[in-house]
């Protein structure tokens, strides 16, 4: 049975006269009478009865017609959905985000704007640590994950990445704080002694391990005192002044009033990406391109 049959046996039951619907179908009468035979045959029941005269629907055409409208009306739902979900209108999109990530107005904006551009998309918000995004992706559990990196990350070939930002670091502290007063800008080895207040590793998108490495190459070993279980916490200690921290630039934005942000010169640089698999779902890339969107504006 094809969907055909199925609308021209509605127009007959229409119409119930066969030369009409052949006209409103833009078919010739032979034709349209051969494929309701064809139609009949396959459900071994008559569907109309035909007189020189007239034509109607027999008992089983009269229960058989609301049925034939139902499935053309699923059949344009499914390919309803169907395109949809080729343009990435419907579906769900999965996102994995490193702690400071909710902080980035780039980022937050683009997620404003693909809801508003995609109601019917499921948004799943997951904050993650580095390696459990890798996997997430790789497992597809995950369409998408966006992260910082503080030095060379080295994803599985078969994703690709979208690179956001690139940003110095910021020295974090108590308003009170010496350094917060100093007249010029604190360098790496200004943080020697002071207590240092950093988030878990687990958490850390590997900055801990870079910055161990650089201070070691400068001679001393930092001083933490305590690794922060969340992006919160660590600001909230900091505030607090129970120690120094260092930030990604864009994060000086956060308005706390006990804290002060300088500008602290850093062999190296914070970089945020989004990274996705090759052939990414639509409802992906369309969120990559909202993402890209504002890159392309941006001076070089």
């Amino acid at each position: 049975m094809e969907l055909r049959h199925l609308r021209y046996f509605i127009c007959i039951a229409e119409e119930l006269h066969f030369g009409n619907a052949a006209q409103r179908l833009g078919i010739s009468q032979p034709p349209l009478s051969q494929q309701i035979r064809a139609l009949e045959d396959e459900l071994g029941v008559r569907l109309f009865d035909r007189t020189s005269r007239r034509v109607r629907l027999t008992e089983a055409g009269a229960h058989f017609l609301p049925q034939a409208r139902e499935t053309l009306v699923q059949a344009e739902r499914a390919a309803q959905a169907a395109r949809l979900a080729h343009s990435g209108e419907i579906g769900r999109l999965s996102l994995g985000f490193s702690p400071s990530v909710p902080f980035i107005p780039h980022v937050v904006d683009a997620l404003a704007r693909f809801r508003q551009a995609f109601p019917s998309v499921t948004v799943e918000l997951n904050e993650l640590p580095r390696e459990e995004q890798i996997a997430g992706v790789e497992r597809r559990t995950l369409d998408l994950g966006i992260l910082r990196s503080f030095g060379s990350l080295n994803l599985p070939p078969q994703m690709e990445t979208l690179h956001l930002q690139r940003e110095g670091m910021m020295l974090a502290m108590r308003r009170d704080h010496p350094l917060a007063t100093r007249e010029r800008d604190p360098v790496l080895a200004d943080i020697e002694g002071e207590p240092l207040i950093l988030l878990g590793a687990l958490n850390g998108a590997g900055f801990n391990d870079v910055l161990m490495a650089h201070c070691a190459q400068l001679g001393f070993r930092p001083h933490v005192t305590l690794e922060a279980g969340s992006f919160a916490t660590l600001v909230g200690l900091t505030a607090a002044g129970l120690g120094i921290t260092i930030l990604s630039r864009s994060l000086a934005r956060l308005n706390v009033d006990t804290l002060a942000f300088r500008h602290i010169d850093m062999p190296f640089a914070s970089e945020l990406l989004m990274f996705h698999l090759r052939g990414a779902s639509p409802t992906t890339l369309n969120f990559r391109k909202l993402l890209a969107e504002p890159l392309a504006e941006r001076p070089t």
